[in-house]
């Protein structure tokens, strides 16, 4: 056949085939060109596209929560967090609450597994039409607040594009929608979405939100409540029904409508409930609030050192920490500080009125004493960087009055609104008296109570375990267990009169002549049982000298005292700083038959999940014979049973029935520290009361001693110790000797017929007062 004949007879391809096969290579190409970006995006191709989640994410998601803080009775006491947020199971939220967020944000949730293409498509069109409208599922928006799919970290090269980041972020929350709804049944992802979601006023995830709207959980939210917290979820801030109350109201309105549009609530529910005015009980928890607030700083600042060096962070992981602190003792600590203070406070006020209490040694007000005060504030320091060296300029700001709340001791609620300037704020402040106090299980360590001062809102300085202050006598029981661990006995008498010691200090020769607190000596033998309980310093000045001041930092070092110590004369009458967290745990080693136990405060500690991450156990050690620390709980009593003690103020206190107390108090030169330590056979109590400067302070010892300042709140702590009948604290006597007791203990003390006054003593009581009594 011809070759032009054969080539006429060749069938020609149609133009239809021609469409379909051009669409079939335009499908094929498009789905590679779908599919490559797909896996570039899943598996962030040349770091173009930012990380996804992990499947070890997806199959243990971790949103930031809230470390708890629980008592030894199980009472939640505090949060720490970032974001505030305690998660909660779907069983444990109002099934009208989830009506309400799927007929509102995802009708076709329980039809879809992820990306509800009917939603996206009305997006787009909406957005063409100049309607914008939000096409995402649930799942989707539980991927981007999951996940945090927009952020910074999760950003590749591309990411950084305008127009093109929100393709592929949205690419990473359709493709995480998918992986969710394969892992997961709705109901876990509805539950996982309600614990995320930010509802605005620092609340995060539905439960805290429950409870700062509305004070309930999310199982008792009514379903006009309900219907507030799922409208605020477009818009925390704006459809805030604190803060924008018509706009929430709306927004409530919207929902409970869309309720009813999809047979959630008939229309005539809804026509009453969009009626009803919009009433909320808001609270937002913050680090103010709630019982222990000082005792929960502490231990943040521990957990701190301790989630660093263990991998966790106690703002974000949810920890639940279990600790020593018992609710109810923290209670009666916290109601017997203030019900001293507020008397205390007033009889201040009286002694200084008219006077400002800020003075030198020779009782003068210290000039310029608030303006070179204010100059060691934060907010000096910022007034500086804004100013510089225009000083006219600070000192306008410093002078300018303003409206502040201040604390009060006035009112229940512990505040006031004032106009004041800064400097008159600063004054207004330093008038105040502060306080400190803790309680601890002396055979265990477990603190039972810690208050670390009057009002932690206002005053964040912690005076248990943060300040250190001068202890005075309540030092000298260090200088007893040291004589009787050496050989003297509670009978041994050194005779009270003044004396002189000599000494070298850093090489210079230096002499103390120690005054007693009434300027006043027997010049008779007085045993060391009464010398501790009256507090003598001339006796106690003796035995220093005769057991070596070198040999008491040691002791006090060995029961626990670990600030500095200066080993001089004085050592015994409280010269160096210490707190009342080791004076507490100082004191402990006497009721616990010479072991020392380091005070603690946490338990352990769980995991979110409430898995034990870590078991505390108690330190412990043997400083002292069993005899020692038995006939210093004899010496201890002293103060209560020998005449003059000066611990006989708490016999004004119901707290005799039988019951046995050791005790000693401390007050410092010119009464600037009031101390008291108190010892049952169940607790040692630490009390500090003092001006937060050493120049503020009572005038006389009448009013300024600590058996008048920081006794007092031990008794009142005490009596209601006692009268808490499910705490299972009873009087009684201390237990007796384990052992044989060899060393003479009970003896008699006869009182002299007369005292011979001090032939050194000046003419002027006040004069006196100013020369540095230490009782």
């Amino acid at each position: 056949m011809p070759k032009e004949q054969e080539k006429i007879q060749k069938p020609k391809t149609s133009a239809a085939k021609k469409v379909v096969r051009f669409f079939w290579k335009v499908f094929f190409l498009g789905a590679a060109v779908v599919l490559g970006y797909l896996l570039s995006v899943e598996y962030n191709l040349f770091y173009l596209f930012g990380s996804s989640p992990s499947l070890d994410k997806l199959e243990n998601p971790r949103s930031d929560l809230a470390s708890e803080l629980y008592t030894a009775d199980g009472q939640l006491i505090g949060k720490y967090f970032k974001e505030n947020r305690s998660p909660v199971s779907y069983n444990d939220v109002s099934p009208q609450l989830i009506q309400a967020l799927v007929a509102t944000e995802d009708i076709r949730f329980y039809e879809h597994s992820g990306i509800d293409p009917q939603a996206i498509v009305s997006a787009v069109y909406g957005t063409l039409q100049g309607d914008a409208r939000g096409g995402s599922t649930i799942t989707q928006q539980l991927a981007k607040n999951l996940y945090k799919t927009r952020t910074d970290n999760s950003k590749g090269a591309l990411g950084y594009i305008p127009g093109l980041n929100i393709v592929i972020s949205k690419t990473k929350e359709w493709l995480t929608a998918i992986k969710l709804e394969q892992r997961y049944t709705k109901e876990e992802i509805l539950a996982m979405y309600l614990n995320t979601v930010d509802f605005g006023s620092n609340s995060f995830g539905i439960k805290v939100a429950s409870s700062t709207f509305f004070n309930t959980s999310p199982d008792s939210l009514k379903v006009e409540q309900a219907a507030v917290l799922v409208g605020l979820l477009k818009a925390p801030t704006y459809y805030s029904p604190r803060f924008n109350p018509e706009n929430a109201t709306r927004r409530r309105n919207t929902v409970l409508a869309q309720m009813a549009k999809y047979g959630y609530l008939p229309a005539t529910a809804v026509d009453s409930l969009s009626q009803l005015p919009l009433v909320l009980d808001y609270s937002v928890e913050n680090h103010y609030d709630g019982p222990a607030t000082y005792f929960r700083g502490a231990v943040a600042d521990y957990l701190q050192e301790w989630c660093k060096e263990n991998g966790y962070d106690l703002y974000r992981d949810g920890l639940k920490i279990y600790t020593t602190i018992d609710s109810r003792i923290q209670a009666h600590a916290e109601a017997a500080m203030e019900e001293h203070m507020r008397k205390l406070q007033n009889r201040f006020d009286n002694h200084w009125k008219g006077r400002n209490p800020w003075v030198d040694e020779k009782d003068k007000e210290i000039p310029g004493f608030i303006e070179q005060t204010i100059q060691r504030t934060a907010y000096y320091k910022r007034l500086k960087e804004k100013y510089g060296n225009d000083q006219a300029a600070i000192n306008r700001e410093l002078n300018r009055p303003r409206e502040m709340k201040v604390f009060t001791w006035d009112n229940d609620s512990l505040e006031k609104t004032v106009t004041m300037s800064p400097l008159d704020s600063l004054a207004y402040y330093k008038h105040f008296l502060h306080g400190g106090m803790m309680t601890m299980d002396p055979f265990t360590g477990h603190i039972k109570a810690w208050v670390g001062g009057i009002n932690f809102k206002y005053f964040k300085y912690d005076h248990v375990k943060q300040a250190r202050r001068q202890p005075g006598s309540t030092f000298k029981p260090f200088v007893y267990v040291s004589a009787i661990d050496n050989g003297y006995s509670p009978c041994d008498k050194i005779v009270d009169k003044r004396i002189t010691i000599n000494y070298v200090e850093n090489g210079e020769k230096k002499s103390w002549s120690p005054t007693n607190a009434d300027w006043e000596y027997t010049g008779a033998p007085m045993t060391l049982r009464r010398a501790m309980g009256k507090s003598v310093n001339s006796v106690t000045a003796q035995l220093t000298e005769r057991v070596g001041w070198e040999t008491v930092v040691k002791y006090a070092k060995r029961l626990g005292i670990t600030s500095p110590l200066q080993a001089v004369p004085s050592i015994g009458l409280g010269p160096s700083d210490v707190s009342i967290f080791e004076m507490v745990g100082a004191y402990s080693t006497f009721p616990n038959h010479g072991f020392h136990t380091d005070p603690m405060f946490i338990t352990r500690i769980e995991d979110r999940n409430g898995n034990l991450i870590h078991q505390f156990t108690p330190k412990q050690k043997k400083v002292l014979s069993e005899e020692t620390a038995f006939l210093m709980m004899h010496m201890l009593k002293g103060g209560m049973e020998e005449p003059g003690g000066t611990s006989q103020a708490l016999w004004e206190y119901d707290l005799w029935e039988g019951n046995e107390i050791g005790g000693k108090t401390g007050t410092t030169s010119n009464h600037s520290d009031g101390w008291f330590m108190g010892v049952t056979k169940d607790l040692v109590t630490g009390v500090w009361v003092g001006g937060e400067d050493r120049s503020i302070h009572f005038r006389t010892s009448q009013l300024g001693e600590g058996s008048k300042t920081a006794l007092p709140v031990y008794g009142l702590f005490m009596e209601r110790i006692y009268q808490d009948k499910d705490l299972g604290y009873t009087m009684g006597r201390f237990p007796g000797p384990g052992v044989k007791i060899n060393k003479k203990y009970n003896c008699t003390t006869i009182l002299p017929r007369q005292t011979v006054p001090d032939s050194a003593a000046v003419d002027s009581v006040l004069e006196l007062l100013n020369m540095g009594n230490i009782i």
